[in-house]
C-alpha cells in the first residue's frame, strides 16, 4: 500500500494532480481511492487530496490517511507542507515547492512570511527517517514555461527521484486521460523540461 497526500492552496492544481497521479495508478491495475478535503478551497484557503493505492494487490477500503500514515506528501507550498507534517509516516518522504503564497493573514501582519523560515522549521521537526526534498518550483514552472504546470512538475520530480514507483510514460499517459485536451501538450512539455533540469 502506498499512501500519498498532496497540499497546497485553491487554484494551484492539487486536486487534478491527485487525479492523474490515481490515473496512472490505476493504469498499472492497481486498486485506488482518492478523496478531497477542500475547504475554502476557491478563497485560496487549504486543499488536501488523498491517494491511497494498491501497490502490491491489496483492495483499499478506505480514502482517508491517518496522521502518521503518509509515505509520501507532495505539498505545492511551504506553508501547506508545515500544516500536514502529522500526516507524514515516520519514514515518510516530503517534497515540497519553495515559492511561498502569501496568506491575507500575513499581507495584514507586521511579521512577514518566509518560506526559509518555514522550510527550515519543517526540517528541525523531521524525524531522523523521515526525508524533506525540496522543490525550486519557480526555476522549474519558469523553464516549463508556465506557472500552471506545478502540479506536473511537482508529480514529475517524485517520480524522477523514485518516490512514487510510477513510470515516466505512466505519468504522460495519465495526464493525456485527465488534462483539458488544449493543456495536454503543455503538459507533457512540463514533463520533458523537469526531467531535464532535475536528471
Amino acid at each position: 500500500m502506498i499512501n500519498v497526500l498532496l497540499t497546497g492552496v485553491g487554484g494551484q492544481g492539487t486536486v487534478l494532480a491527485a487525479k492523474v497521479l490515481a490515473q496512472a495508478a490505476q493504469s498499472k491495475g492497481w486498486q485506488v481511492r482518492t478523496a478531497e478535503t477542500i475547504g475554502m478551497a476557491q478563497r485560496g484557503g487549504s486543499v488536501i487530496s488523498h491517494v491511497r493505492m494498491g501497490s502490491d494487490g491489496e483492495q483499499v477500503h478506505a480514502p482517508l490517511l491517518t496522521r502518521g500514515t503518509a509515505d509520501l506528501v507532495i505539498a505545492f507550498e511551504p506553508g501547506e507542507a508545515a500544516r500536514v507534517l502529522p500526516f507524514l509516516a515516520p519514514d515518510g518522504v516530503l517534497v515540497t515547492a519553495t515559492t511561498p503564497v502569501q496568506p491575507v493573514t500575513a499581507a495584514l501582519s507586521k511579521e512577514p512570511y518566509r518560506a526559509a523560515d518555514v522550510l527550515r522549521g519543517i526540517k528541525g521537526a523531521l524525524g531522523a527517517r523521515q526525508v524533506l526534498v525540496p522543490v525550486d518550483d519557480a526555476a522549474l514552472t519558469e523553464q516549463a514555461g508556465n506557472r500552471k504546470a506545478l502540479n506536473t512538475v511537482l508529480l514529475t520530480c517524485a517520480i524522477a527521484q523514485d518516490h512514487i514507483p510510477v513510470t515516466v510514460e505512466e505519468l504522460k499517459g495519465a495526464l493525456a486521460a485527465c488534462v483539458k485536451p488544449r493543456f495536454v501538450e503543455m503538459n507533457l512539455q512540463a514533463v520533458d523540461k523537469t526531467l531535464q533540469a532535475v536528471g
